[in-house]
């Protein structure tokens, strides 16, 4: 008997080399009014969104600096509001995805963002549907195009908390790995990590089910075989192409099978310090997967590690190998990309406990596959300092 499970994603993935060119199109059922959330470059999107204005498009403009917060999506959904926008256009990173969400749903719902807000908020549902959003990535990380959430640092809080809904999915995902092309080499690292990290949460899950098991047996591959060429090639396009594919099923396969204790340490992080999400994703996960493996076995929950074993066959490509494995090949990869540990991120271990504490309360870690203790946690925080 199959476990009965629910699968949403965004209502259309436009996923292929070159196909930005499509935008124009692409956007015509929208409307001509449109509120475009960028990230503050011009560079990285102005030639791109330049042939809306040609098509005669109506184009207000935000650009994110950094990670979104919360008075950020405030004032771009007032913003967005009185220009009368039909829709919304997010085109960056996944900082700007999820600012382009938050502010998609805001527009309609105009409570007090804390009414609508989880863990420092009333978590209440959206009651109006988001305006039509299309996503275009242009890091391999977040998978954020087809996920239903949005993270909002709240500095006040030293918090970052998510925005949650089934109406925040977006109506178009359109994903071009051209985009990724010549990404810095520690921002392809962090980002091609944070995709990674997520394959492997949604695949160890306790929620997972078989179609985002479908999706992380597809693309975990091609991140172990690709991700240090993308690093150390910016225009391999093919190892590209693979990065973009694997962010992409992260981030369906996360949006319905749920992450692990990896992101649920990495949100209380990211609150507390200015460390880049991704860097913290990479410096975690091996210490978090030894742990998970370690209680699996001390539980000799045999079906769990079997889905390990079969993890270390994934990412290592050996037929033979076992869920230890897989530690070694992921430090590995840590030391081929440059990973810093905690402590050069800025994290101070005496905020250690703190952190085990909110990690507990923490969304991300209903997913993870066994149940682990405040003082695990902090042995994770510790070999990873």
């Amino acid at each position: 008997m199959v476990t009965p499970f629910e699968f949403a994603t965004a209502a259309r993935i436009v996923f292929g080399s070159g196909r930005i060119a499509e935008l124009p199109v692409l956007a015509q059922p929208f409307g001509k009014r449109v509120f475009v959330v960028t990230g503050h470059d011009p560079v990285r999107w102005l030639r791109h969104v330049a042939p809306l204005r040609q098509q005669g498009f109506v184009v207000n403009h935000l650009a994110v600096r950094g990670e979104p917060t919360i008075d950020l999506v405030k004032a771009g959904a007032e913003s967005a509001r009185a220009s009368q926008v039909q829709w919304v256009l997010a085109f960056g990173g996944g900082s700007v995805l999820d600012a382009g969400k938050a502010i998609a749903a805001l527009v309609n719902n105009q409570r007090d963002l804390l009414d609508y807000l989880e863990v420092i908020g009333q978590a209440q549902p959206l009651t109006e549907p988001s305006l039509p959003l299309m996503a275009v990535p242009t890091t391999a990380g977040t998978g954020a195009e087809v996920t239903r959430n949005a993270v909002l640092h709240s500095p006040e809080h030293r918090v970052k908390v998510s925005l949650r809904s089934p109406a925040m999915l977006p109506s178009l995902a359109l994903v071009d790995p051209e985009l990724t092309h010549g990404l810095p080499p520690a921002l392809t690292a962090s980002t091609g990590l944070d995709a990674l990290t997520q394959l492997i949460e949604a695949f160890v899950s306790k929620r997972a089910n078989p179609v985002s098991d479908a999706l992380c047996r597809e693309s975990l591959p091609r991140a172990a075989r690709s991700l240090k060429r993308a690093f150390e090639n910016g225009v391999d396009a093919a190892a590209r192409s693979d990065m973009a594919l694997a962010s992409l099923c992260g981030g369906l396969a996360l949006a319905n099978a749920g992450l692990g204790a990896v992101h649920g340490l990495a949100g209380p992080v990211g609150g507390l310090y200015s460390a880049p999400h991704g860097a913290v994703c990479a410096a975690l996960l091996p210490e978090v997967l030894e742990m998970n493996i370690r209680a699996a076995q001390e539980q000799k929950a045999l079906e769990l590690l079997r889905r390990f074993n079969d993890l270390a066959r994934l990412l290592t490509g050996v037929a033979t190998a076992r869920a230890a494995d897989s530690l070694p090949w992921l430090r590995g990869l840590g030391r081929d990309l440059k990973v810093q540990r905690l402590g050069a991120l800025g994290v101070q271990q005496a905020d250690f406990d703190l952190l085990a504490d909110m990690a507990i309360e923490s969304s991300s870690m209903k997913g993870n596959p066994v149940e682990l203790t405040p003082a695990q946690l902090r042995e994770i925080l510790e070999r990873a300092f």
